[in-house]
């Protein structure tokens, strides 16, 4: 985590349960448009998303957590290509619950729903 997210961000880190480590690396690879590294510590598989300067989070393999009926709502940002993304989300066999739409002066929102079943929201200041 660098100094920069640790002193002006909230949200410093999140953990994404998955029970399909590789499926879930490929579909959040595509859909953010990024590196996510698989790697183990110890007895524990996980994927690490890109987050060089921006708040980080990874894939654990969890698959007991995975709820899409409610819970918490994790914003991920797709700033400028929330189309793109969104697309991308059929190519990968899952759910758009919600499509996009405005959210005020916060920008845009889609609520989808992850490979592994996860509800989460794409986010862009922009429709495009």
């Amino acid at each position: 985590m660098s100094n920069f997210n640790r002193d002006n961000n909230r949200a410093v880190w999140f953990d994404i349960p998955v029970a399909d480590l590789e499926r879930a690396a490929t579909f959040y690879a595509h859909v953010l448009a990024c590196k996510v590294d698989t790697m183990s510590f110890e007895d524990t598989e996980f994927g690490a998303i890109e987050h060089s300067d921006g708040n980080g989070g990874c894939l654990v393999v969890a698959p007991d957590w995975i709820t899409s009926e409610g819970g918490l709502l994790l914003y991920m940002n797709v700033h400028g290509r929330i189309r793109d993304a969104v697309g991308k989300i059929t190519t990968h066999g899952v759910k758009v619950v919600q499509e996009i739409h405005a959210i005020g002066p916060h920008g845009f929102r889609a609520v989808v729903l992850d490979s592994e079943g996860n509800r989460i929201a794409l986010h862009s200041e922009t429709d495009e």
